[in-house]
């Protein structure tokens, strides 16, 4: 087995935070030395393109590691993407993109696989392929060449990076990285000829989807249609979901990082998924069904995690952790677990990093406040009740409140409250209800502490595919800036309230890259070859690299950010599919501009989706019984009249958005 420390060694001393690139964690099992250059073996690079403290606490990354170093057949190392000045050090001396684990050439690997979770990245991952010494563009490479893949989130539409990767896995990579292993082991064994027959046999594993094997047809800027190229190529290809959480209990030796990451101590994921039917929520759309993991498991992993790793601080990871249905039972079980582990009881930290406002209560405050109080963050989405039920964010003020009440009460001092701007129907009155509504939890704060403030966290809302709003036109930045403005103007005299927001200029980028088809490639690899890496970073993003390569391919950013799209229309990812079908995704986007909104289904009568009844998949709880509190389908009586003013019946009518003479 070779290896490049010996060149990479002289690079450490010229950069910043070497402690990114040298591996040796606690932790990351180093794959045995014999394991290499066997045909039989099929040697994987899982790779996260943004920096260490970003990747390393990734949970899907870590989770495929330990699963992969588990087969016999496999080895799995890791790689980051190397900061501005490592890059340029490593070009200058023709290094190339190494693991972290033995500082192998990632050339000698088979298989280069990318956790997407966002869409600035993309730039990042072309820089990494081509740091390999691999092809950028796939139809260039040949049989010795690296199999690139993606996966995660962003993976849901793969078409802007259709170019340059091999396949993209859509869903949950659990049982699927088993398989694709197989049909590579296949391709080894079998010589590794072929790669255009590899690729085709690759195409048919359930959930992987292989570019190259569709064609794509253009009727001036629409999409006239995608079709597979062969007959054994599926015409559509489904997301791969895991039935039971509890067969996964992953990882099972969390890699503790050599210097400070963003999240640094340790996660354990109490479940998957969400029916809360959030709109502009593309991960609650795209994970469902909910798989809770049994209760009694996530105290195991806590407890040995705990010991394994030396934390003092847990974060319990999921899309909205106080919907766990034993989570009061959970967090008071590890709390006594805690206090066996010398050292641990007194200053043991409990996070929820995912709080749903009307689900944290005073008796899950108090079994928190048992432990190391973290921050608190609330996410509203929205800053009335009107724009709420537009969005489905069902909660009420009293909702807000009551859950700021029992923070306050149990000693917290201040709290986060995370908005989104630019949401379908918005207006001045909306946006500035954020300010009183950020007032009014200075003021329940005060009646308990004198110290309390919150902040206003603001986001600039991009429409995501696989959602009810992926028809919508996002806002421009100038009408972003206007609207952040508007709430920045407001807090000047809020006493106790401040504000953040998130670049404008950035969210139409973001836009054009995840809505964008396979002509949006070009762009992003223009945006590359000028210069533009790390792009969800503040200090590199450059919304003129990307405003220069959509003029310079043709392309219109009103066509692919601004302008509503209409029903009917083949959008890019309409040959993928997460399980939802197309007509209750429309039927809820019309729901959505009439006002209406839907419980969750949880413990309602199914809405028929798709997802559970297309691929046999129930939703999986620890209790049978709804966590206490909450307007959407939590505890409440939806029933009750006034007390929860909210219409649940359907309605198809398509009122005009602001500033519109009819809908879209």
């Amino acid at each position: 087995m070779s290896t490049l420390w010996a060149r990479i060694v002289p690079l450490l001393a010229r950069v910043q935070k070497p402690a990114r690139y040298i591996g040796c964690e606690d932790g990351a099992a180093t794959p045995e030395a014999d394991k290499f250059g066997r045909p039989d073996v099929v040697e994987w690079l899982l790779a996260y393109p943004d920096t260490y403290e970003i990747g390393l606490p990734n949970q899907g990354l870590q989770i495929l590691f330990e699963i992969l170093n588990e087969r016999d057949d496999a080895v799995a190392e890791r790689t980051y993407a190397p900061w501005s000045d490592m890059n340029a050090e490593m070009r200058a001396a023709g290094v190339p993109l190494f693991s972290v684990d033995t500082h192998r050439d990632a050339g000698d690997f088979d298989v280069l696989a990318f956790n997407l979770s966002s869409e600035l990245v993309y730039t990042n991952v072309l820089n990494m392929i081509d740091l390999t010494g691999t092809p950028v563009r796939a139809a260039e490479r040949g049989d010795d060449d690296l199999v690139v893949i993606v996966g995660g989130h962003a993976a849901f539409n793969p078409e802007p990076l259709a170019d340059f990767i091999d396949a993209a896995v859509l869903g949950e990579g659990e049982e699927v990285v088993s398989e694709i292993t197989e049909v590579v082991r296949e391709w080894k064994l079998a010589g590794r000829t072929d790669r255009a027959a590899f690729l085709r046999r690759l195409s048919r594993v359930p959930g992987v989807y292989v570019p190259a094997m569709y064609e794509v047809t253009y009727d001036d800027r629409h999409i006239a249609g995608v079709a597979p190229r062969f007959d054994d190529v599926p015409s559509t290809v489904d997301k791969r979901t895991v039935a039971d959480l509890g067969e996964w209990p992953y990882p099972k030796s969390p890699i503790v990082p050599l210097t400070e990451v963003v999240h640094d101590r340790l996660s354990v994921e109490v479940f998957r998924g969400c029916t809360r039917g959030c709109r502009f929520c593309q991960a609650g759309m795209i994970t469902r069904p909910v798989r809770e993991r049994p209760a009694d498991q996530v105290r195991t992993m806590i407890r040995e995690g705990l010991r394994s790793t030396g934390y003092d601080e847990v974060s319990l990871t999921s899309l909205s952790t106080a919907d766990f249905s034993d989570i009061e039972p959970v967090v008071r079980g590890v709390l006594e677990d805690a206090a066996e582990i010398p050292g641990s009881c007194d200053t043991m930290t409990i996070n929820l990093p995912s709080l749903r406002v009307d689900a944290f209560t005073v008796g899950l405050a108090g079994e928190v406040n048992n432990g190391r109080r973290s921050g608190l963050t609330f996410a509203p989405e929205a800053g009335s009740w009107r724009l709420r039920k537009v969005i489905n964010k069902l909660i009420v003020e009293e909702d807000l409140y009551g859950a700021v009440e029992s923070a306050f009460s149990q000693g917290w001092s201040r709290m986060k409250l995370y908005f989104l701007t630019g949401l379908p129907t918005e207006t001045d009155e909306d946006t500035l209800g954020i300010i009183e509504l950020a007032k009014n939890c200075v003021a329940i704060g005060k009646r308990h502490t004198p110290r309390a403030s919150v902040t206003i966290s603001l986001g600039g809302f991009v429409p995501k595919p696989h959602t009810p709003f992926q028809w919508f036109g996002q806002n421009t930045e100038d009408e972003l800036r206007r609207k952040i403005n508007l709430v920045r103007d407001a807090a000047k005299k809020a006493k106790g309230v401040n504000v953040k927001w998130h670049n404008a200029d950035a969210s139409v980028a973001e836009g054009i890259a995840t809505r964008g088809d396979r002509r949006v490639g070009a762009v992003i690899e223009r945006v590359w070859r000028d210069g533009g890496l790390f792009q969800e970073w503040g200090e590199h993003f450059d919304l003129s690299l990307w405003t220069a390569a959509m003029e310079a391919e043709g392309l219109s950013m009103d066509w692919y950010v601004f302008r509503h799209r209409e029903e009917g229309e083949i959008l890019p990812w309409s040959h993928l599919t997460a399980g939802l079908h197309e007509d209750f995704l429309w039927g809820d986007w019309l729901d959505a501009l009439a006002e209406s909104g839907v419980e969750d289904c949880r413990w309602t009568p199914c809405y028929d989706c798709g997802v559970c009844t297309g691929y046999g998949i129930e939703h999986v709880v620890a209790s049978p019984i709804a966590p206490a509190g909450g307007s959407q389908g939590t505890g409440q009586d939806l029933d009750r009249g006034g007390e929860v003013p909210v219409s649940l019946m359907p309605t198809r009518r398509v009122p005009a958005l602001p500033g519109e003479g009819a809908g879209p």
